[in-house]
Parts: structure tokens; sequence; C-alpha cells
């Protein structure tokens, strides 16, 4: 919305500032954080009084995870909180890739909600059925993909961008939107399975964010996408003003969610997180690059996955416990020791997936 502010600019004061993304995306962090700090303890206080018990615990969990009972959950209102007002702040509002980004990130936000909701009413950790929420998951991803693809530049359109190779195109055809959903379901759960520990899913997050804003960026401008060697996507630069109002809502979130936890995000804000990076990685043409930089997050859903299919056909367990950061737990590392060494993989994740825009 400032945006339009640079017309009143005759190009020599500080209302030119606002035509630069750079500017805007420094205006976006900083609104996002003060967001997280001004209305954090106020929406603590809220979910506690509102929730009462707070976020069931599993009964089948590590013990250490009893003396969190209590704790409220959907904390992810802050994050998403923050980016929302961020973005419509100092976004474009002629972007459609800003607004694509919107839709993934609310209508993921609201099922997570709608699944808390009913985990913390019913007392239990059931929320909405499984096969319900991959339903609208797929539809919203479907809308997403479609309206991506309407939107990517002729050459670019329902292609594959392959890292590495910067004139290496797979054409996916039909293809792209049913690929463009699986990437966006798939960033969306794999968030919500690594969301288990104090601390540990929103740092990713938030370096995976930082990453993909500057991947947009790159791209959204064409001496840059040159110069590294990647697709030139037009207006996708926009996109690392969401990216910043997402790092600092995250921050702000994170001020309360560190060990120990005064509110947990839930799937209010995994599942929105994680689908607004799908999406980014879609609108991008940098889907195989999110599978680099959120390594993190893949490892966490390949350990369930694993775990379900071999106890099915065996009866017996690969790890301890899954997701994988419960194996650990289950080994006896402390809570914190996971969740630094986890960030450490994630910053070295997110250096390698950097890489792949000067590697030609």
């Amino acid at each position: 919305m400032l945006y339009w502010l640079a017309a009143l600019s005759d190009g020599g004061d500080a209302f030119n500032l606002f035509r630069y993304i750079t500017f805007r995306a420094g205006g976006a962090f900083l609104t996002a954080l003060v967001f997280g700090f001004a209305f954090g303890p106020r929406l603590i206080g809220w979910l506690r009084v509102k929730q009462g018990k707070g976020q069931p615990i599993r009964v089948d969990g590590p013990q250490g995870h009893f003396v969190k009972a209590g704790t409220p959950t959907m904390g992810g209102l802050l994050i998403v909180g923050a980016l929302l007002t961020s973005t419509l702040l100092w976004a474009r509002w002629d972007n459609p890739f800003i607004w694509m980004v919107l839709f993934v990130t609310l209508s993921f936000a609201l099922l997570g909600f709608a699944d808390d909701y009913a985990k913390v009413t019913k007392q239990t950790s059931d929320g909405v059925s499984g096969r319900v929420r991959l339903a609208i998951g797929f539809l919203v991803a479907a809308i997403a993909g479609i309206w991506a693809a309407a939107y990517h530049p002729a050459g670019l359109s329902n292609e594959l961008a392959l890292p590495f190779f910067k004139n290496a195109l797979v054409h996916l055809g039909l293809f792209f939107v049913p690929f463009a959903m699986l990437v966006i379901v798939g960033a969306a759960n794999a968030v919500n399975l690594t969301d288990g520990l104090d601390g540990l899913a929103i740092m990713p997050v938030m370096i995976a964010a930082a990453t993909f804003g500057t991947i947009a960026y790159a791209v959204g401008r064409t001496d840059f996408s040159e110069y590294l060697g990647v697709h030139f996507v037009p207006g996708s630069g926009e996109i690392a003003i969401f990216c910043a109002g997402l790092i600092g809502g995250g921050l702000g979130f994170l001020w309360y969610n560190a060990p120990p936890a005064a509110v947990f995000m839930g799937d209010t804000g995994s599942l929105a997180l994680g689908g607004a990076l799908g999406a980014i990685a879609v609108a991008t043409k940098h889907e195989i690059v999110l599978a680099i930089v959120g390594g993190l997050f893949v490892v966490e859903a390949l350990s369930v996955i694993i775990q379900v299919f071999v106890y099915k056909r065996t009866g017996k367990r690969v790890f301890l416990m899954a997701p994988i950061h419960h194996h650990f737990e289950k080994m006896g590392w402390a809570e914190p020791q996971i969740v630094i060494r986890f960030w450490i993989i994630s910053l070295i994740l997110a250096m390698i997936g950097l890489a792949t825009l000067k590697v030609r």
C-alpha cells in the first residue's frame, strides 16, 4: 500500500524510497517485528484464558513433554497477523504473486486453526481428519498452481526449472498443477511435522524465508537473473517483502516460543508457514531448491513415512519415535541440543541452496 507514496515523489525526495523493494522489505520486517512484540503478550494471555488446559500432550510422547501441559497453542495467529499486516502495508497490491502467496498462507492458516480448535475444545490430539485436511489443502494448492502458471512468462509457464542448469527446463504441461499441489501441500505438512519442540520449526522457516527472499529478489530482476544464471520471473521480486515480513513475524514469535515456550504456534502457524514456502517456491520456479533449503523438513516427513511403512509391514520400528526429532529425545538428547543442532543444519542447507544461483 505504501508503495503508492512513490507517486508523490519528484525523483529526489524521501517518497522515492518507496519504489525500492529493498526499502519496503526493511519496512515489512520492522513492522512485523513490532507487531509481534506489541501484540504477543496480549494474544498469549487471551489464548491462555480461552483455552484453559492448552494444547493436549500426546500420551505416547516423550515424558519430558508433560511439563508443557497447559501451554496455549494457536500462536501462529501472531505470525500470520504480523505477516498479513506488514505485507499489505509494504507490498504492491497490483502484484499477482503477492496475492497468490497470501491466499495460500491464509487458507492453510484457517485450516490449521480449525484443527487446533478441534484439539483444544475436545482435549485430544486428534483434530480435523487427515483426509479432510489433505482434500482442502490440495484444493487450495491447485488454485495456487493455476494462478502461478497464469502469471509466469510464456517460456516458463508449466515448466519445471532445474537448479545448476540455467537452460534446462522440463515441460510438465498439464502435470504442472499436480506438481505444484504436491510441493505446496508437502511443504505445509512437512513443517507441521517438524513443529514438535520449542523453537524447532520457526527458525528453519525463517532461514528458508531469508533464502527465498533473496532468490525472489534475484529472479525478479533481469540483471541479477542474467548474472546469476537463473530464469527471470517478472514481478517475483515483490515476494521478498512477504519473506521479510515472515522473518520479522517469526522473530517476534520466537521471543515467546523460545524454551520454555510460553505459546506453541500450533497447526495454525505450521501449516500456514509451510504452505507459504511451497507457494513461494512455485512462484519463483525454484521448487527443487525448496527440497534442498527445506531439507530438514523433508527428513522429518520422510522419518514419519518410513516409520509407518515399515511398522505396518513388519511390526518393527526404524526409529525410537517419529518424527525424527523425537527419536533423538528418546536417545537422551536434551531439547535445546536438538533444536540448536537442527538450526545449524538448516543454515548449512540454506547456504547450499543459495549456491545454486551461481552454478552454471
